[in-house]
């Protein structure tokens, strides 16, 4: 009686493909499979060919066939156009209002420059404290806060957190030898310190840089205003001549103007040295030695 194939055996059972030359018949090569390796080799074959035209229907078909493909990259160009043109608003924002705030400075209108200071320092307060209410604080603590007053550490300005890139610089001093005869003062609009030196004395830039400013204003004279790194600003003005002009790159230590008694706003032959970081005017004498 002839056996009954089962499909275990008709799946393993070897088979030999032999390849013969047609006019002697002479063989030319052999191949022994089984229909699982067939079936196995198939299956293997339909599933890569199925992931490649998915891969390409995703990327190189997607652009010639699919019309939403050019719709979503042009989408994704837009979005990230917007997201620069916001910083590049801001940006400009910031650096309009600071260009506003010097030219004040620059012009003699130290009483505006002043007053968008005391605006931006009550804003900054406002954020500081918040919602603190003073009066609803314990004793212990209002007690605390009343000593703390008390000391010198109540002078201390939150601003002059942000001036670590201003220590991190070497400032040489703008006169050889001179005395300071009016210190910064910001409540008196006073936005830079008075330098009494001898006559024809020679002023220095205090630190590399661009020359942005070099011209006559009515209050100031001769006024001179270097660009250098880190968004630090120095002027200097009532000179008596300049020797520089805007654009010319000066070092360290470079003479770039005569000491003068030049301007409306002033009484005697003096340097009127101003120090600007971001847009707000610093003390001279925390970073430059007289």
């Amino acid at each position: 009686m002839r056996a009954r194939k089962t499909l275990s055996s008709w799946l393993v059972n070897r088979y030999l493909l032999i390849i013969r030359n047609e006019e002697n018949f002479a063989e030319k090569s052999t191949l022994s499979f089984t229909y699982a390796k067939v079936i196995l080799l198939a299956v293997t074959v339909f599933i890569v060919l199925m992931l490649l035209s998915l891969l390409l229907v995703k990327t190189l078909l997607a652009q010639w066939f699919d019309p939403r493909h050019a719709q979503i990259e042009a989408n994704k160009r837009l979005y990230e156009l917007t997201v620069k043109v916001d910083s590049l608003a801001t940006e400009v924002d910031q650096k309009d209002r600071f260009i506003l705030n010097f030219q004040r400075v620059l012009s003699g209108d130290t009483a505006s420059a002043y007053e968008a200071y005391e605006n931006q320092t009550s804003a900054d307060n406002e954020v500081l404290n918040g919602n603190i209410d003073i009066n609803r604080l314990s004793p212990v603590d209002s007690q605390f806060r009343q000593e703390f007053e008390q000391t010198d550490l109540s002078l201390l300005r939150f601003a002059s957190a942000g001036y670590g890139d201003l220590q991190e610089i070497f400032f040489f001093s703008p006169i050889s030898s001179g005395f300071v005869s009016a210190p910064y003062n910001v409540q008196e609009g006073h936005f830079g310190v008075d330098v009494v030196a001898k006559k024809n004395e020679p002023v220095k830039s205090v630190a590399d840089g661009t020359v942005i400013m070099a011209s006559w204003t009515q209050d100031s004279g001769y006024v001179i205003a270097i660009q250098h790194r880190g968004n630090v600003i120095s002027v200097y003005k009532h000179n008596a001549e300049l020797l520089k002009e805007v654009g010319n790159f000066v070092n360290a230590g470079e003479i770039i103007s005569i000491i003068g008694n030049t301007g409306d706003l002033t009484d005697g032959p003096h340097l009127h040295f101003e120090l600007w970081y971001n847009g707000n005017s610093v003390n001279p004498e925390e970073f430059v030695t007289f």
